[in-house]
């Protein structure tokens, strides 16, 4: 499970991108999320072994972090 903190009531984008910047999966897309601490799941198993970009945005706010799948 991805764990990540939403700043307000705003919709929320959480969206995992291969290498190249191509985005392979999309876990929320305009969610309207409350301020706090929530969690999304990421199936891993679709993804090739290698390293992403998990992208969460959230009006003009944006954080990126690294994750790495392993087989």
């Amino acid at each position: 499970a991805l764990a990540f903190a939403a700043g307000g009531d705003a919709a929320v984008t959480l969206a995992v991108y291969d290498a190249l910047g191509r985005r392979v999966v999309t876990l929320l897309d305009g969610a309207v999320l409350t301020a706090g601490r929530h969690t999304a799941s990421l199936d891993a198993s679709r993804l090739a072994a290698g390293v992403y970009s998990v992208r969460l945005t959230q009006g003009d706010r944006q954080a990126v972090r690294r994750v790495v799948v392993a087989r």
